[in-house]
């Protein structure tokens, strides 16, 4: 998730004036001209200790792994995460948090400018952006989307062994796995069809992070029974007319793209049920994971203690 580079005529300008930065060593400088990037920096982290190889400096320009690094670096290690993460609408990690760290774009003469041991991006970093970073003596780590709990799991286990700091992954790892562990529905409950439904009507799709941690607390994915895949559209018509027992509505109730996702027919369907599900706890891994967990669990049992008031009122 960087931003693209700028024209070839400019990159090559900027390549030979971002190794002259690196060169000349005059980051205070460069600093100064990129300390507004990504909106709200309000204060950087603090300098790392130089040359130590086994906690290596690091630039994150992603926010699923700026969260992660955020949890698994020392003090001083992580100089800078992309500008997503300070954007209110796209962070995965705390926004005062998440603020405390300088943010960049991406582009490659910011990088270099900050001139970190390893800079870390997702699988989509553009392949000239990789090879640009690397021509300059940087390590690119790309780090794709986690589309389960293992994986999940696994990423955090890279970043905190590249970082240095793997005790400080097992932590985070505990974590996830105490929320699983408060999670996990009765023995023999049957699981409840739930559908992840997103702005303009997308639905998350099976191989996901998000519907792996819907089965491991109870649900199953209703989107999957329908045939439908990752990002495929469900229009309300369908949703009316066959609707799942649950819809995680993922979205902002004032958007126009989003309306649907709250439309007054859908109060009409009394035994489906509708709970808001926050967008930064979605795709991302790390710290977001027992957020998310919660979140389910708590639909999941205010699911159940509905069941059993209806069921009691039957009875009456």
């Amino acid at each position: 998730m960087t931003l693209p580079l700028p024209p070839q005529s400019r990159w090559t300008r900027g390549k030979r004036l971002a190794r002259g930065l690196v060169r000349a060593g005059v980051l205070a400088l460069a600093w100064a001209g990129i300390s507004g990037c990504g909106g709200g920096y309000t204060e950087a982290a603090p300098a790392a200790g130089p040359g130590d190889p086994a906690h290596p400096t690091i630039v994150s320009l992603n926010p699923c792994t700026d969260a992660i690094l955020a949890e698994v670096t020392g003090p001083g290690q992580l100089l800078a995460i992309s500008g997503y993460s300070h954007d209110a609408q796209s962070t995965s990690m705390d926004l005062d948090r998440a603020r405390r760290y300088r943010a960049v774009s991406g582009t490659v003469e910011e990088v270099a400018a900050i001139g970190p041991k390893v800079v870390v991006a997702s699988s989509f970093l553009p392949p000239a952006t990789a090879s640009a970073l690397a021509d300059l003596g940087f390590r690119v780590v790309k780090i794709p989307i986690a589309p389960d709990l293992d994986a999940a799991r696994d990423q955090i286990r890279e970043l905190a062994g590249l970082a240095g700091h793997p005790e400080l992954g097992r932590r985070l790892i505990g974590r996830i796995d105490g929320a699983l562990a408060r999670a996990a529905p009765p023995r023999g409950a049957a699981a409840v069809p739930a559908l992840v439904w997103e702005s303009a009507g997308l639905v998350a799709g099976d191989d996901t992070l998000i519907v792996d941690m819907m089965e491991h607390t109870g649900f199953t994915n209703a989107a999957s029974a329908r045939g439908l895949s990752q990002a495929d559209f469900l229009p309300l018509e369908e949703v009316l007319a066959d609707p799942p027992r649950v819809v995680f509505a993922v979205g902002n109730p004032l958007a126009e793209e989003d309306r649907m996702l709250h439309h007054p027919a859908l109060a009409s369907l009394s035994r489906m049920k509708r709970f808001p599900l926050d967008r930064s706890i979605l795709w991302c891994g790390g710290p977001t994971i027992p957020r998310a967990i919660d979140a389910l669990t708590r639909a999941r049992r205010e699911l159940d203690r509905q069941d059993v008031a209806a069921r009691t009122a039957r009875v009456r």
